[in-house]
């Protein structure tokens, strides 16, 4: 059940904090649930409720009108260690025809995990005819990186990422899916326009690679442009515009560096054949979704990249102008102190937030 939550004080909080990103745009943020493991995935269902994957396996359906919350059967067995568990989920553009709906997890097999995208439908609240569709070639010893968020494109596809899975040379490897977007039909199978289709070296789901750990995907159907955010090290997170067949560079080339001290990675920051990010975040935000903003609630941000930031705790906006350069970025919501994750849209236009304390929060213009 959804707990109270003390307006009081956190009207206080965006008072500063939006002020500090941008003087005359006021938010109202309320959480309207607590208590949840950590959702990783959030998606708006059509009688008003929200769907939350928790990456320990969990799926819980959160009436808005109501707030209360329900347990949903049927998901898969997932393997939640590290950075592993049940990932994404997306209605299928066919939703309303179909009932699928697409799920991104860790699959245990043989001892190891493997990106995984799937589909089922919702009856009540269990999941039925859950589908395997593609189990992707991305095992490691690791437990890091599994990327995953899932996007639709509006001819039949969708696009799903893959992190480095801790193994980072990998990401240059085109005969594994480490470190890669993928681009399927919406049965798992593979279009035959794909940029490597039929060639020996490369499996043909691959859409671009070279990416470390893409956790934010997002196909704009009025552009028909393909963004994606991805982590890097210690610093170097990038927002990328995503072209079929390129190589985004990880780890030959990036802004971040390592861990255990201000080293560089790989041969610096530019090399021929190897794409530049829109933009790259140092130091690091720690990006868990992104979207491009449609609605009208938040007019001025229509076309605005927001992404939810884990390392900074804060709702990140960045600015493009007409040629998809990064002009402005502002920051919002930090003085709460919440590692957010994860990030949808609702056809109202209002944003709801996922963070790693358990809890949902809908963020609204202020009155």
């Amino acid at each position: 059940m959804t707990k109270p939550f003390n307006m009081l004080a956190l009207s206080c909080a965006l008072i500063f904090s939006t002020a500090v990103a941008r003087a005359d745009v006021q938010l109202d943020v309320e959480t309207i649930a607590s208590g949840l493991g950590i959702p990783w995935g959030l998606e708006v269902l059509p009688d008003n409720s929200l769907l939350i994957t928790q990456r320990g396996g969990e799926i819980v359906r959160l009436d808005l009108n109501s707030g209360n919350q329900y347990p949903v059967e049927g998901g898969p067995e997932v393997r939640a260690r590290g950075q592993g568990g049940l990932l994404d989920v997306t209605l299928s553009p066919d939703h309303a025809e179909t009932g699928w709906i697409y799920f991104t997890y860790s699959k245990p097999v043989d001892g190891q995990g493997a990106t995984t995208l799937a589909r089922a439908k919702l009856d009540s609240n269990t999941l039925t005819d859950w589908q395997d569709l593609v189990v992707t070639q991305s095992r490691t010893g690791s437990d890091q990186h599994y990327g995953s968020r899932i996007s639709f494109d509006n001819d039949g596809h969708v696009f799903f990422s893959i992190g480095d899975r801790g193994e980072r040379y990998e990401a240059q490897d085109t005969s594994n899916h480490i470190g890669t977007i993928l681009r399927v039909r919406l049965d798992g199978s593979v279009p035959e326009d794909n940029p490597f289709v039929g060639r020996d070296d490369a499996l043909p789901e691959i859409w671009s690679y070279g990416h470390r750990n893409p956790q934010g995907v997002f196909f704009n159907q009025e552009t028909g442009l393909l963004w994606s955010i991805e982590h890097g090290p210690r610093g170097g997170d990038e927002i990328n515009l995503i072209e079929p067949g390129l190589n985004y560079g990880w780890p030959v080339i990036t802004y971040g560096k390592e861990y255990y001290a201000p080293i560089a990675i790989g041969e610096g920051t530019e090399k021929e054949g190897m794409e530049q990010p829109v933009k790259e975040f140092t130091p690091s935000t720690a990006p868990g979704a992104l979207i491009q903003y449609q609605g009208t609630a938040f007019s001025e941000w229509q076309g605005d990249l927001l992404s939810a930031a884990m390392a900074l705790q804060h709702l990140n906006r960045v600015v493009l102008n007409d040629n998809n350069e990064a002009v402005e970025e502002h920051r919002y919501l930090n003085d709460l102190g919440k590692r957010m994750r994860s990030l949808v849209e609702s056809p109202e236009g209002w944003l709801y937030i996922g963070t790693d304390s358990g809890e949902i929060l809908r963020v609204r213009p202020a009155q």
